[in-house]
């Protein structure tokens, strides 16, 4: 398999990383963290190999949204680029406006629904999903 190059990072620049391998998907989420993370209602995200991202300049800080789950922002700009859930080490969640192309990769869903506020209206004609992509569709 060729390999392909995807790189992003934060606002200011003191953050950049890059993608070895295409993505495992890309989905629309409408939870509550990510909308309180974001000061969003929904945040797009992509599914990458844990092996294939690497930071290859500046070091994100961290913190913890809850116990499993690990997320990496920009100190400088307050950047959220990226998210490892311990339950699925080998996946790392990118959010996809932190690419320099976040166009290249549509989402392919919308998950959890079930936070979804009131207002929100899609007629993209993606698949809902009223948890994570591992519930049933809707």
């Amino acid at each position: 398999m060729a390999s392909i190059q995807i790189e992003g990072g934060c606002f200011c620049g003191a953050i950049r990383y890059r993608i070895g391998s295409k993505p495992d998907g890309s989905m629309i989420c409408h939870c509550r963290t990510c909308r309180r993370l974001f000061s969003a209602p929904v945040v797009a995200w992509l599914s990458v190999d844990s092996g294939s991202f690497e930071f290859i300049h500046g070091t994100p800080a961290t913190f913890s949204t809850s116990a499993p789950v690990t997320r990496w922002f920009c100190a400088a700009c307050g950047t959220h680029v990226a998210y490892v859930h311990a339950d699925e080490p080998t996946f790392i969640e990118v959010a996809t406006c932190s690419l320099d192309d976040p166009s290249e990769f549509p989402p392919t869903h919308h998950s959890w629904l079930g936070h979804d506020l009131a207002w929100v209206a899609f007629g993209d004609g993606l698949p809902v999903f009223p948890e994570s992509r591992h519930g049933a569709s809707s």
